[in-house]
Order: structure tokens, then sequence, then C-alpha cells
């Protein structure tokens, strides 16, 4: 007997009672649950010959409300003193692996024969760790607080710079375009329109928000809240951008009110259950077929992502001044994609700007660096013992005191000193 959705309604049935048995299992065996949703997708889809199968189009119709609350979600964590503050040393280290990671996914997507946009977006998919994937490995594993700290800031900053290559890929797979000339004007624009939201917000989303918290009423706040974020992601719909970017900034502009963790409280069974229908939605558009006729660039892009994100991460570190075993602890932890890859993929995939292919080999490459980074974690040590021990004497003093500098240096700005 075949399971078939023929209305809405047996639709959600289908995909919620498949994720429900898919998240049980992930959750027994210590995975990630988005790698569950993809699976239980990937079940529900047209692509694989199980028995079930659900509308993809009026399961995406309504799962794309998942990106905007996800999105949202994150902004509620973004708070623009706490970026100033991280600007100098995870702003610094986003900046160098994710120029890393963009040129070497630029350039394999350009080996591999792919169009020269194909090419952009694979080299920006490639280039964002997933915030998700890290925080749920990091509730489940005892990790040193300095490790910890630096690897969310990178995080923060990561999620700022995806939010502007969104803005950036939004318009460039509209335009068919990428000359620079017309990418500096885009910026330009993009950051007028982030000016005038955020200023326009900072004046009026704080103190509305404020003002209905005082109410007492969840239910309220939760309305408020959700109406913020929808009207955001309008704003920047019309003007030409990615929802995901206007939900972005209505989570920053909430934030500034104070109340983001009453915010949080009172949307997350919203967030989680729009988030694991997106989930599913991209799960359903998983095409073995073409991830077996693409599987070589399948394993180049996993290898661009770990290997190049150890590399970028571990290099940022050093030059901070941190030491080398938080360094080469961070580079492991951040060695994933996550859900930015599959917005950005469906960016492109939606206009038509990139192949069908594309949107598959990006899923494909997320689920399998989530998969595996609670074990590159656990490798990590061995890892940064082996590195020590194979480090000349004269480098790992030269290391220290590079950092002892480094170090010095902060305390003394810190202090005021000139």
């Amino acid at each position: 007997m075949v399971l078939v959705g023929h209305n809405f309604l047996e639709d959600l049935a289908l995909v919620m009672c498949v994720a429900a048995i898919a998240t049980v299992i992930f959750q027994i065996l210590r995975q990630p649950l988005v790698v569950g949703y993809l699976v239980a997708g990937m079940i529900v889809g047209p692509h694989v010959a199980v028995p079930v199968f659900a509308n993809v189009q009026r399961i995406q119709a309504v799962a794309d409300l998942g990106v905007v609350l996800l999105l949202f979600s994150i902004g509620l964590e973004f708070d623009l003193r706490r970026l100033l503050r991280l600007a100098p040393t995870c702003g610094l280290i986003t900046l160098i692996q994710v120029g890393l990671l963009f040129v070497l996914g630029y350039l394999a997507a350009h080996g591999l024969g792919w169009s020269p946009i194909e090419s952009i977006f694979t080299g920006a998919i490639v280039s964002i760790s997933s915030t998700t994937i890290v925080a749920k490995v990091f509730a489940e594993k005892h990790v040193d607080s300095r490790l910890r700290e630096l690897c969310f800031g990178v995080l923060l900053a990561e999620d700022v710079m995806a939010i502007l290559l969104l803005g950036l890929l939004t318009v460039v797979a509209r335009d068919r375009t990428f000359a620079p000339a017309i990418l500096m004007s885009v910026g330009g624009r993009l950051a007028l329109f982030l000016a005038a939201l955020l200023v326009g917000g900072g004046l009026t989303v704080p103190y509305l928000i404020r003002a209905v918290a005082r109410m007492h009423r969840q239910e309220t706040l939760l309305i408020s809240a959700l109406g913020v974020c929808f009207l955001s992601a309008l704003l920047a719909e019309r003007a030409g951008y990615s929802v995901a970017l206007g939900a972005f900034l209505a989570g920053s502009l909430v934030a500034g009110s104070g109340e983001a963790k009453q915010v949080e409280h009172v949307i997350a069974p919203v967030r989680d259950m729009f988030g694991a229908l997106f989930f599913v939605s991209v799960g359903m558009l998983i095409d073995p077929s073409l991830l077996l006729k693409f599987w070589p660039a399948l394993l180049v892009l996993l290898a661009v992502v770990v290997a190049g994100k150890i590399v970028g991460v571990t290099l940022g570190a050093l030059l901070i001044g941190e030491h080398p075993t938080t360094s080469l602890q961070a580079g492991f932890a951040l060695a994933q994609i996550g859900e930015f890859a599959f917005i950005m993929a469906e960016v492109g995939h939606k206009a038509g700007a990139t192949g069908e292919f594309l949107y598959s080999v990006a899923v494909a490459v997320s689920t399998i660096s989530a998969f595996l980074t609670p074990f590159l974690i656990t490798l990590s040590l061995p890892a940064t013992r082996l590195l020590r021990q194979a480090t000349p004497r004269p480098l790992r003093l030269g290391l220290a005191r590079y950092g002892e500098w480094v170090s010095g240096a902060k305390h003394a700005r810190a202090l005021g000193a000139p």
C-alpha cells in the first residue's frame, strides 16, 4: 500500500509522523536532528522508492516560513555592541576563513566545469559553518569555555557575513551578472537598505517589544514579535533581497529591546515546527541519482569544506594570538556547513541561476559534514597532540611569544595605554 497525501492535511500528517520517527532514531543515535529531518524528507520525497509520498509544492509553500523563523531566531542572538567587541578578533578569523573557502569553492567548481555563477554560489555555500550543528554538538559534549566562546564568536560573525552574501547572491541570481562594478553598486544599495531598516527599526521596534513584554501575556508577545519578523521579511523581499535577510534584521532589532530571551522562549515551539518542515522540504529535493552522477564533485567539495575550514580557522585564530591547541580545536569544530548552505542553494535554484544538481550536492555536503562534526571534535584532541609533537621547538616558542605579545597589546588597549 502506498501512502500518498492528496491534500495539505494529509501531506502534513505524513511529513510530521515520518519526521517524528526519524528524530527519535537520530536522538537515540546521538546524531544531529537536522540530519534526521533531511532523511525524513528523502523518505517522503519523490526521488526515493519508498511507499510514502507527500506533495513537494504544498510542503515547500509552508516550509519557507521555517527559513524566516530560523533566521529570526539567529538574529535574536545578534547584538551590535557584542559584534563590535568581537570584530577585531573573531571578525578577522571569519574574514580569513570565509575568504579562503570562497576562493577554494569557486576554484573547485570552476575546475569541475560549472558556470561562473554556479561557481560563485558554490564558493558562498562552502563558506559558512553551522551554528545549529555546533550548538547541538557542544550541548552534548563538555568543551573548554574558551573554545566555546571562540567558536560562537566566529559563528556570530559568520552569520553576519552570510546575511551579506545572501543579499549579494539574490541580486546575482536575479541579474545573472557578477561584474565587480555592478557588485559594488549592489553592495552600496544593500548598505543603504540595511542602514534605513536598522535606523528606522531601531527607533521603534525595541520600544514596542518592551511595551508589549510589560503586559506579561506570552500570546501577545509572540504575535507582536512575529508581526515584526514578517513585516521586515516583506520589506526585504520588496527591496529585492532575500526574506532571510529581513528576518535576521528583525531578530537583531528585537534583541535590542532587552527581551530577546523572553521572545526566544515563546517563539521556540513555532520555530521548531516550521524549521522541521523546512529541513524536511530540503530533504525532499535530494535526488540520489544526481548524487551518484556528481559523486566526484561531492567528494571534492566535502574535502574543501573540512580541510579548508580547519586550515582557515586555525590560521586566523593563531593570528589573533590564540593558543595553538585552542586554534586547531576550533578549526575541527567549525569544519562543516549547515542551514545557510541550504538557503543559499535555494536562492540559486529558485531563480534558475544554478542547476538542480548544485542544490542536491550542497545538501549532501552539508549533511555529511554535519554527521562528521561530533567525530571531528573528538579527533581534535589527538590531532593537537600529534601536531605539538611534530612542531619544531623554535616554532612552538615563537607562537607562544607571539600569543603573549598579542595578549599584552589587547590588555594595553583595554587600559587605554598608548
